[in-house]
């Protein structure tokens, strides 16, 4: 097995433990706030520390969530053992997630996930290596994007398996539009982007989670889903290595494009683990459409 894969495999086995616990979930908001600024529920704290606890046992460099106001290094557990493999050691993967993305729809029953992105040396978009989410919705399904190809699965309940189901391929054009931001706070030009692809009968797809929202145009082949610089977010809201990177990646092994309106998603640096960015995720003849709008 390579290093990759134990990784992910260990996180498959977080990923059934938080299915299950979201089952009895406590919806409550604790006194808290994660380094984001967002109040945190319950069940974020409860996912955040199931999945740390995962990656502090294995031995990898370290790991950011999204939760965490630093970067958790480790240096026990053999840290300085040379693990070769792939020609990637253990001890450079570096594992940044977000352990429950979309929480805020957990007391209304809708889908939400888990994002990680598994980056070599550092956290920049140029050096991830491989991507993937959970998906807890009526089924515990997983998308991972690696070696140019983002694959689907299921988990088999009784079985105790992650069963294949494809490999996704984004066709040149779909008809899922997913616009995020409160758009009373939208740019003039952003607004006619987002009319655009209702003159032309797409179909309005947002819930309010990424996970979801992302999952469902890649599933149906195609669309854009846009989160824009706004008036009152001039860096855009989410987040470079949490959520925005690994779901760069996990759309160009797709056959999609990921940029910030400018340039490549994954060409971008960060400077800090909590950077946020706008983002646009789609099939190529949207990012086209995209790209008129914003080079004018």
């Amino acid at each position: 097995m390579d290093n990759i894969n134990k990784v992910v495999k260990e996180l498959q086995k977080g990923a059934v433990q938080i299915a299950n616990l979201l089952q009895k979930r406590d919806i409550d908001y604790s006194n808290n706030s994660n380094a984001s600024g967002d109040n945190q529920l319950q069940v974020d704290i409860l996912a955040d520390r199931l999945f740390g606890d995962i990656l502090s046992e294995i031995n990898i460099k370290g790991f950011a969530s999204e939760e965490r106001e630093e970067i958790v290094f480790l240096k026990q557990n053999n840290y300085y053992t040379e693990i070769e493999s792939d020609n990637l050691k253990m001890k450079s993967i570096l594992v940044a997630y977000d352990p429950l993305d979309g929480s805020s729809l957990v007391d209304s029953n809708l889908t939400i996930g888990s994002i990680f992105g598994i980056y070599a040396d550092e956290f920049q978009g140029k050096n991830l290596v491989s991507s993937l989410y959970f998906l807890y919705g009526p089924r515990l399904e997983m998308v991972i994007a690696k070696d140019s190809v983002t694959s689907h699965y299921i988990y088999n309940y009784t079985k105790h398996t992650w069963d294949f189901i494809q490999n996704i391929k984004l066709k040149d054009k779909g008809n899922l539009n997913s616009p995020g931001g409160t758009q009373k706070n939208w740019h003039k030009h952003h607004k006619k982007f987002v009319e655009r692809f209702f003159e032309e009968g797409y179909r309005l797809r947002y819930s309010g989670g990424m996970v979801a929202d992302l999952h469902q145009i890649l599933c149906k082949c195609g669309g854009i889903f846009s989160y824009p610089a706004t008036t009152d977010s001039m860096h855009g809201k989410l987040r470079k290595l949490f959520e925005v990177f690994p779901f760069a990646y996990i759309f160009e092994c797709a056959n999609g494009v990921a940029t910030n309106g400018k340039c490549r998603l994954l060409d971008i640096n960060t400077n800090n683990i909590h950077e946020s960015t706008p983002c646009f995720f789609g099939s190529k003849y949207e990012i086209d459409v995209l790209n008129d709008y914003y080079r004018n």
